[in-house]
């Protein structure tokens, strides 16, 4: 099991795929999901991932109907986007999000997500122009910034990704997003090491969150050192998840068709989230 820099050419297929697959899917937290991960949004107070599969999709039909009734409402509209996007559909979600955007062809907000839209479908190129679009250069936006970092770095433009977090840094010091979506930039690199540093930073900060500690968690686990993983992930999921998580990751790290499996995945339904990107705090998805 690798320790520092990942030279299995597996391996850091995994490590790819699975942040690919981290934007294009729902993050669901759910019955079907076979890692449970951070959440993005909360309903009624509870975070989105802590719902089952019928709950969520009860949340998800509720927000449609107040979309129905005020489809060019930003927060409703943004916020069905959301709960879609976690429900599994993420083309309806975008299509929520252009119909805003054409709509709200000015709104810095609607742009923005609307990029984390496109993102999410793996539109990397429109994701990026809606976002650079969305910032206003004479007052720049980290979370934009941020975003627009992520992008770069599934495009793999690594070097312009990693001076736009650090921009970001500047605007928002140790901010725990930031640095946590650092870390990830190195995940997709292979080097598992300085991709725990950031990790380790990041879920230090007062205000880091669930999302950024399960991440450390996870890239702990991709070291092998597995019970420590546990360890970490106990503090934000009950004791069945956690072990499920550490139980799921090392058979995935065992499997020599793990690359296949998660293309095959990929095809199918995306519900699995080995490592994420961490939204910033701007969405939070409520029925009311």
């Amino acid at each position: 099991m690798p320790t520092n820099r990942m030279t299995n050419a597996t391996g850091k297929r995994l490590i790819t795929t699975a942040l690919i697959i981290a934007l294009a899917a729902s993050v669901a937290g759910c019955g079907t999901s076979k890692l449970t991960t951070g959440s993005i949004g909360r309903t009624s107070g509870r975070p989105l991932e802590t719902m089952s599969a019928g709950e969520l999709h009860k949340a998800t039909i509720a927000l449609g109907q107040s979309y129905a009734k005020n489809p060019n409402d930003k927060r409703i509209a943004t916020n069905y986007a959301a709960a879609l996007q976690m429900d599994g559909d993420a083309d309806q979600s975008l299509a929520v999000m252009r119909k805003l955007a054409i709509a709200l062809p000015k709104d810095r907000d609607v742009l923005a997500a609307y990029g984390k839209a496109l993102a999410a479908n793996g539109q990397f190129e429109p994701a990026l122009d809606a976002v650079r679009r969305a910032q206003t250069p004479e007052y720049p936006d980290w979370k934009l910034v941020s975003a627009e970092a992520a992008i770069l770095d599934q495009l793999g433009q690594r070097d312009e990704a990693r001076q736009n977090y650090r921009k970001a840094l500047d605007l928002k010091p140790n901010e725990p997003s930031i640095l946590s979506n650092l870390g990830m930039s190195y995940v997709l690199e292979g080097d598992l090491r300085t991709a725990e540093t950031y990790m380790r930073s990041a879920a230090q900060q007062p205000n880091a969150d669930s999302r950024v500690r399960q991440n450390l968690a996870l890239v702990v686990g991709l070291q092998g050192r597995f019970d420590e993983a546990e360890k970490i992930a106990s503090q934000e999921l009950s004791p069945d998840q956690a072990q499920a998580n550490v139980a799921y990751l090392r058979q995935m790290l065992a499997q020599q068709n793990a690359w296949s499996q998660l293309k095959d995945q990929d095809k199918a339904k995306p519900a699995t989230n080995l490592l994420r990107l961490v939204p910033a705090p701007d969405v939070q998805t409520s029925t009311e």
